[in-house]
């Protein structure tokens, strides 16, 4: 019956946020290392 209360849903649903929005981060400076380093070639 605890899982039903607004505030756990809300954990959960910012648990999700921050952990697809770390990995969209993670995949942009990824991006961007390997564009500089075509930069310098």
């Amino acid at each position: 019956m605890g899982d039903r209360s607004p505030k756990s849903n809300q954990k959960k649903s910012s648990q999700k946020q921050a952990k697809a929005s770390s990995d969209s981060q993670k995949k942009n400076a990824a991006v961007a290392a390997k564009q500089s380093l075509g930069k310098k070639k």
